[in-house]
């Protein structure tokens, strides 16, 4: 009997074939995909740093210079810029060892706080609260916003400080913050960690944060 020709898309052995093959080449973008992506999101040394190279995330001792958020016209939002040396609590030359024990000081008082239960950071949390991701830039701390002169300090940092450690006695949003206890060098800590956040490159995240009523570059 004459065997009838088989289509090829009726085929076992086309479709085992192809599966294979869509398998295969799916494996080997996942890991070049996770290479990428851990290569992203590791954190620069401050040799890097010194050196000017390009990096999504800069190290510890990004708290010892001027941290700024620009509109960028090639990738259509805004990124943060990192400048000359500034003074942070009175210091612009804190070691790595000194700025990352301050940093993860200030990330654990985070999450023992719960901060993230009202508060958003890197799109994670609540929205209760305002996002955090950017609040070093938040041009209400700095000495032309109204939280540097009602906390009676000089400085963002400090501002940023005493708001934490009496936010009751500084009301700066409408919904008010709870009085959670936080130390002095609690509150040190956190401001570190929230300068941190606000160096990394999280590609105009949030979006429309310099569009915002008192937003960076508003208008």
């Amino acid at each position: 009997m004459e065997e009838r020709p088989t289509s090829v898309w009726s085929s076992t052995r086309f479709w085992r074939k192809s599966a294979g093959w869509v398998t295969g080449v799916s494996a080997l973008l996942l890991i070049w995909l996770s290479v990428d992506t851990v290569a992203q999101i590791s954190m620069g040394t401050d040799e890097d740093m010194q050196a000017k190279k390009p990096m999504r995330i800069f190290p510890s001792t990004v708290i010892n210079h001027k941290v700024t958020y620009e509109y960028d016209a090639k990738r259509g939002h805004e990124v943060p810029v990192i400048g000359e040396k500034e003074a942070f609590f009175g210091r612009s030359d804190y070691s790595p060892e000194e700025a990352d024990a301050l940093l993860r000081h200030g990330k654990l008082t985070v999450q023992a706080k719960n901060c993230m239960s009202c508060h958003t950071l890197l799109g994670n949390g609540g929205y209760f609260a305002p996002d955090l991701t950017k609040a070093w830039l938040d041009p209400a701390w700095s000495e032309s916003g109204p939280y540097m002169a009602m906390t009676g300090t000089a400085t963002r940092e400090e501002a940023m400080a005493k708001f934490m450690m009496h936010p009751s006695t500084y009301p700066t949003h409408a919904r008010r913050m709870p009085e959670l206890g936080i130390t002095e060098d609690e509150a040190k800590a956190i401001v570190a960690f929230l300068k941190h956040m606000a160096s990394i490159d999280t590609n105009g995240f949030p979006r429309n944060f310099a569009k915002m009523n008192g937003g960076v570059n508003a208008k």
